[in-house]
């Protein structure tokens, strides 16, 4: 349902601005289709019945915003757009250019927001086993106030970073031993691994001066850093794609073009995920039967990114499958239209 908000608001615009949604005499693809109860007991006003629709389906997108896993700013906007007593006008302002959600995302380049989200983000990715420092100041910045995890971002990581790097090093008897197969490893992702965050983690882990620590650390939160940001922005990027509002064409035609271009759009999305999450279950399972120390950090992290990614997959895959079918309706609607 969360994909379908595109031909829902589009009927909705046309039909609340007063335009002509079909042809004369027409019947819309989606009348056949189960998107609700009003529009499958053909009442006696079909136009009535497709607004209904039409405002639930925009409502069931922004609620999946509002309990997903994007950043707090835009779950916080979409619940409250949700909570409106204005009701499917909000949902409908929320979802237009410029409204809500383009407000929310632009609140994301906000310094304070971004400051929580690296903090959130380095507790997620240091473990307190390899990290203990840096992911007790992460967790103090967290609970206290702009100004402290403004200083953690610009000062406190870099120095609970060295004070961390400072342990491991004089932990003789723990010392972590970087073999050549370990460099070999992190050089393969720096030029092969799907995700561009991690491939950029990995070079940085093999700069020019760059030492086995770096190698370490790229193991122990450098490699689940990286994923988890490629993670974040394919989220942002599906979200973004969602919630570009399309013209409202008041022809069948429009809506058959656009749902054949989104069909393809989703099957590489569908397809992006599944090489994610098959790359994340792989290193999931490498770490579990490695008995390499450098790789216990990247176990947990690289399982849930699976899981993650797999979850992603299936999204994109029933978005295709819904394209699809919107794009035959609407083809079979444009026939009839033409005689």
């Amino acid at each position: 349902m969360r994909r379908q908000w595109w031909v829902a608001q589009a009927t909705a615009v046309a039909l609340l601005t007063g335009g002509a949604v079909l042809a004369a005499g027409a019947a819309p693809a989606w009348a056949d289709a189960p998107l609700s109860v009003a529009a499958t007991e053909q009442p006696a006003d079909p136009a009535a019945a497709l607004k209904a629709a039409a405002a639930q389906s925009a409502r069931d997108y922004v609620h999946s915003i509002a309990v997903s896993k994007l950043p707090a700013e835009l779950r916080v906007s979409a619940w409250n757009a949700l909570r409106s007593s204005r009701g499917d006008e909000a949902i409908a302002e929320w979802m237009a250019p410029g409204g809500g959600y383009a407000y929310a995302k632009q609140r994301l380049k906000d310094s304070r927001a971004q400051n929580r989200s690296f903090c959130e983000r380095v507790v997620a990715t240091h473990t307190a086993q390899f990290s203990p420092a840096v992911r007790a100041a992460a967790e103090k910045a967290l609970k206290g106030s702009d100004a402290d995890r403004a200083a953690f971002v610009k000062s406190g990581y870099a120095q609970a970073q060295k004070r961390d790097r400072e342990s491991r090093e004089a932990d003789v008897q723990h010392r972590l031993e970087v073999a050549s197969s370990d460099r070999e490893f992190v050089a393969a992702l720096a030029r092969n691994a799907p995700g561009e965050q991690v491939r950029v983690a990995a070079q940085w882990a093999l700069r020019p001066g760059a030492t086995d620590a770096d190698i370490t650390e790229f193991y122990g939160y450098g490699w689940a850093t990286g994923g988890s940001l490629d993670l974040e922005a394919y989220r942002l990027h599906v979200s973004d794609a969602e919630t570009a509002r399309a013209e409202a064409e008041a022809a069948w035609k429009a809506v058959s073009e656009h749902a054949g271009s989104a069909q393809k759009a989703w099957l590489a999305e569908q397809e992006a995920a599944a090489a994610q999450a098959e790359n994340w279950r792989s290193v999931a399972k490498a770490a579990k039967e490695s008995a390499n120390g450098l790789w216990k950090g990247i176990g947990d992290p690289a399982e849930a990114n699976g899981t993650s990614w797999a979850e992603e997959q299936a999204g994109a895959a029933a978005s295709a499958g819904f394209w699809k079918d919107m794009f035959e309706r609407s083809q079979e609607a444009e026939s009839r239209v033409k005689g």
